[in-house]
């Protein structure tokens, strides 16, 4: 399973609720959209940091940078290089 494809599940697993998970596209602007609130992304960043063993600093925490799946994996990449 590819970086891309572990966000995506985990989104729809604990946090996004659609009818048809082909909707959730690598592009789809999960903050500024309304998808996920500033809990939620507290809530993501946990589970991200233990399932990708990363950590991400007080810095890091920026709303546009967890704004889609493609954000979120090029975050995940850049954490693990």
């Amino acid at each position: 399973m590819t970086t891309e494809e572990k966000v995506k599940a985990i989104l729809l697993n604990g946090f996004i609720d659609v009818d048809n998970p082909d909707e959730l596209r690598n592009d789809t602007p999960l903050i500024s959209n309304g998808v996920l609130d500033s809990i939620s992304i507290l809530q993501l960043i946990d589970v991200l940091e233990k399932e990708f063993q990363v950590e991400f600093a007080a810095h890091e925490i920026d709303k546009d940078l967890f704004d889609s799946i493609d954000k979120i994996t090029h975050l995940i990449a850049q954490k693990k290089s």
